[in-house]
Parts: structure tokens; C-alpha cells; sequence
């Protein structure tokens, strides 16, 4: 009797010191919280321990391996499903990834060279959207040509101190790339409270712009046609359906590569384009109305164009992926500068040089202003660049889908849409036709090609290419910034902050005018 009750005395002691134990570790870790510091809970402690067991039995099994090799001989060549100088598998059923140099795992993918990431950034800033330019111009007047050249130099800025946020300096001073993606930079930030908050309000933001780029190629291919050929018993739906037809083959994409091949053929259709358009304009220099180009702007309409040219330069989403697969990372800045040049100075000369000549009757799409048969012949290389740009976008919004959907590690909403080998299943091919069907329905429903422009460059294409690099890039690389870095990136977050809310509450405005009075573009 006595024994058992020294047992229940010991056991309550035990249990109150146990409990005691626990709450100072809660308070302590509730101060370390409140400081920023994030203590490891029970099952990270697990985590770590079962990283440590899996490394020892990682080397052990490098070290087998070796062994196994030398006295092989080093013939391996019998076993099949096997690849590389070690054969160690984790869990024993399959094959470990490759490992590259640097002892990095990750896939062997084809690299691209400086002059090929420059292509796919010039596509994408010097891309259909310049057509809605001078329409930018009769609301901004020389304003409007100055923005030109204001948001070149902020989006070549804002996107050079993006990929600075994509590294860190590690112990011999030497900068390491550390993250790979616009939502890794933006969950970064974010941590330790709300780590994943961030990726999602980018993914967001991704997802709607690259959807809306590609809405927008789809709109301004059926409105070419059909202005190309009036006589033709086809409506501008019509024609959006016959493009989408052209493009459905986008769903087989499988890498960036074969991307910049059509990037490379857009921007070489785009000369072709600009050159047509300015001799044109260039032919009826006698006629330039220098007097219709204003100081003062339209209150109303202004912000709109605000919109229209920030989205003319939206490439930031794109630049992590294309600085990644670059072969030489370090001529990024370089790239950036020659591209962002060379869109300024082609948007500003075309974009006045349009306006000049049509002045007041100026519209959405300038080739609407050609004569018929030069209209038919530019709207053709216009039709041809939409749908050799479309790949891009619709190549990055595929890849923001499946890396936020089906293939998050345990964390996805559906399983993988990949099989073993790396080839696309049959579903996920059908999911990529679906969304070039959504991108022709919303073209069809939303035919509004400036007011679109506007609307997508104030919600999303200020928010990534101003807001979001200025504020990570303050977060993230605050020791190492000077005071000029500060203050550029807190001038860039303000003027962003007011250009993206006028530019909205416009362009929305205009829309609902457009559908209350139907108007047409």
C-alpha cells in the first residue's frame, strides 16, 4: 500500500514538473515570437532530425557506392533504371535525381544565351501594346512622352533590383543565389510570420496579368481582321474564335527555349511593322499637326493612358525565370539597359510620329487609321506578331498554375501533372486547352482593347513592376543600400501607389461608360 502510494506522488510530481517545463518553453518562445525570432515546434525538431539521418545515410550510401565501383571495376552498365556515378536511393523503389555540378539537384534544362533573353524581354516590352501608345498620347500630350521615357528608366530600375533580391551575400562575400522565383522573394518577405502570405498575393497578381496579356493578344487579333477586311461577312468574335484555333497548339509547350524562337520572329515582325507604319507617317510630314501635341492633360482620360503605357513595359514577372536560365546571369544588366533603351526611344518615335498624323482622330488601335489597302497589309504582320507573342505569357501562366496547383510537394490543391518520365498527362494538357478557350471567351465578352490595357496596367502591372520590387527590395537589401537606393525606391512606391489607383478607378469608369452607351472599339 505504501509503495503504491509513493508511485501516485511521484507520478503527480512528475506530470506538475512536466507542465511547469512546458509553459516556461511557451512563455519563451512567445518572447522570441514577438521579437521576430521563430522557435522550432516539436515537429520541425523531427524535421531536422530526419534531414541529419537522411544526409548520414546519403553519405553512407555514396560511400557503398564507391567501394561497390572500385571493386566493380567501375562496370556498371548492367543495371538498368540506374544513372550516374552513384546509384544510392533514398528509399529504395527508384532512382535518385541527377546531380549537376556544384552538387545542385535539378533538372538539365537548355540554357539561353544574353541575346535570347533580350529577345523575349523586347517581346514583351516592345510587343503589340505599342499600337495603344499614341492613343496614350492624345489624352497626355507631352506628358504622355515624357511617362515613356520615365517608366522605361523605373521598369529597367525596378527589375534590375528584383534579381538583387534573388541573392545574398554568403560568408566570403560573395553573392549566391538563394531564391528563385518572384514568390520566393515575396515570401521572404513576409516571414517569419506569414511565410506563404506573400506568394499568394503575387501568384494572384501573376496569374491575372499574364491571363490578361494574353486576353489582350487575342482581342487585338480579331479587331485587326476584321478592320483588314471590312467587306468580309465575319465579326470581330468571329475572328477571335479562327486566332484561338492558331493557338491552341501553345498547350504542347514544354520548355523556354522554343518560346524565344517565337519571341525572336515577333521582334523581327515588329521592325517590319514600325518601319511600314512611320514611312507612312514619314509620307505625310507636310500635314503633322505640331500645334495638336498640349502641355495640359485629360483629367479624365489621362490615367487611363498612365495605365496603358506602365503596362507597355510589364516584363518583371518574366525576369526571374529568364535571369535563372540565362548561360552567363551576369550580363543581365547589361541586357536590361540595351533592351529598355531601344523600347524608349522605338515607342516614343512611333507613338509621336502616329499621333502627328491623325491628331484628334486617333484611335485605340493606330493601324485602324491606315488607309484599306496599307491597313490590310500591316494588320497581316500585326495578326502574325499577336499570335507569335501569345506563347510567351500563356508559357508563364501555365507554369505559375502548375507550380502553385499541381506541384507544390505535399502542399498542393491536386496531384502532379507530370508522370514519372517528365511527359504531360493527358488531363493536364486538356487543363492547358481549357485555358486558351477562357482566354477567347474573355475576349469575346471584353472586346475593349485600350480600356483593357489601362485596366490591367493599373491593378497589376504598377503593383509588380513598381510597388512590389521597390517594397522587397527596402526589406530585403536594407543593410547593403545607400541613401540614393532608398530613396529611389520610396519615390517609385509612392508615384506607383497614385498612378495605380487614378489608373483603376478610370479605366473602370471607362468600361462601364463603354458597355451603358455600347460603344464599340
Amino acid at each position: 500500500m505504501a509503495h503504491l502510494i509513493r508511485h501516485k506522488l511521484s507520478n503527480k510530481l512528475t506530470n506538475a514538473a512536466h507542465t511547469v517545463s512546458n509553459k516556461s518553453q511557451a512563455k519563451v518562445s512567445g518572447v522570441f515570437a514577438r521579437l521576430g525570432f521563430q522557435a522550432a515546434t516539436d515537429e520541425e525538431g523531427l524535421g531536422f532530425a530526419e534531414c541529419d539521418d537522411l544526409d548520414y545515410d546519403y553519405r553512407q550510401g555514396m560511400q557503398m557506392d564507391v567501394l561497390q565501383g572500385e571493386e566493380e571495376g567501375g562496370d556498371m552498365e548492367g543495371e538498368e533504371g540506374l544513372e550516374g556515378d552513384s546509384h544510392y536511393q533514398r528509399d529504395g523503389t527508384g532512382p535518385r535525381p541527377s546531380l549537376k555540378t556544384g552538387g545542385s539537384l535539378e533538372e538539365d534544362k537548355p540554357k539561353i544565351t544574353s541575346w535570347e533573353a533580350g529577345w523575349n524581354v523586347t517581346n514583351a516590352i516592345q510587343g503589340m501594346f505599342v499600337l495603344g501608345l499614341p492613343y496614350a498620347i492624345l489624352h497626355g500630350g507631352y506628358l504622355g512622352l515624357f511617362l515613356i521615357i520615365f517608366a522605361a528608366v523605373v521598369c529597367c530600375y525596378t527589375g534590375k533590383i528584383l534579381i538583387a533580391c534573388l541573392y545574398e551575400e554568403n560568408e566570403d562575400g560573395i553573392k549566391v543565389r538563394v531564391r528563385d522565383s518572384y514568390v520566393d522573394i515575396a515570401n521572404a518577405c513576409c516571414a517569419p510570420r506569414f511565410p506563404a502570405l506573400g506568394g499568394h498575393v503575387v501568384n494572384v497578381a501573376q496569374i491575372i496579368e499574364l491571363i490578361m496579356t494574353c486576353i489582350l493578344y487575342v482581342v487585338v487579333s480579331g479587331n485587326l481582321m476584321y478592320n483588314s477586311f471590312p467587306g468580309f461577312p465575319v465579326s470581330q468574335k468571329a475572328w477571335s474564335v479562327v486566332a484561338t484555333v492558331a493557338l491552341l497548339p501553345c498547350a504542347f509547350l514544354k520548355n523556354l527555349k522554343a518560346v524565344s524562337k517565337f519571341s525572336l520572329l515577333c521582334t523581327l515582325a515588329h521592325f517590319v511593322i514600325n518601319i511600314l507604319v512611320i514611312a507612312y507617317c514619314l509620307s505625310r510630314a507636310r500635314d503633322w499637326a505640331w500645334e495638336k501635341v498640349k502641355f495640359y492633360i485629360d483629367v479624365k482620360k489621362f490615367p487611363i493612358s498612365i495605365g496603358i503605357i506602365v503596362f507597355s513595359y510589364t516584363s518583371q514577372i518574366f525576369l526571374p525565370s529568364l535571369e535563372g536560365n540565362m548561360q552567363k546571369p551576369s550580363e543581365f544588366h547589361c541586357m536590361m539597359d540595351w533592351t529598355h533603351i531601344s523600347a524608349c526611344v522605338l515607342k516614343g518615335l512611333f507613338a509621336l510620329v502616329a499621333y502627328l498624323t491623325w491628331a484628334d482622330a486617333t484611335k485605340e488601335v493606330i493601324t485602324d487609321n491606315l488607309p484599306s489597302t496599307i491597313r490590310a497589309v500591316v494588320n497581316i504582320f500585326l495578326v502574325a506578331k499577336a499570335l507569335l507573342s501569345y506563347p510567351l505569357p500563356f508559357f508563364a501562366a501555365v507554369e505559375v498554375l502548375e507550380k502553385s496547383f499541381f506541384q507544390d510537394g505535399g502542399r498542393a490543391f491536386f496531384p502532379d501533372c507530370y508522370g514519372p518520365g517528365g511527359q504531360l498527362k493527358t488531363w493536364g494538357l486538356g487543363l492547358r486547352i481549357v485555358l486558351v478557350v477562357f482566354t477567347l471567351l474573355m475576349a469575346i465578352f471584353v472586346p475593349h482593347f485600350a480600356l483593357l490595357m489601362g485596366l490591367t496596367g493599373s491593378l497589376t502591372g504598377a503593383g509588380l513592376c513598381f510597388l512590389l520590387p521597390s517594397l522587397f527590395h527596402l526589406k530585403l537589401q536594407w543593410r547593403n543600400l545607400l541613401w540614393h537606393h532608398v530613396f529611389f525606391d520610396v519615390a517609385i512606391f509612392v508615384i506607383g501607389g497614385i498612378c495605380a489607383i487614378s489608373g483603376f478607378i478610370h479605366s473602370v469608369e471607362g468600361l462601364i461608360e463603354a458597355y451603358t452607351y455600347d460603344i464599340h472599339d
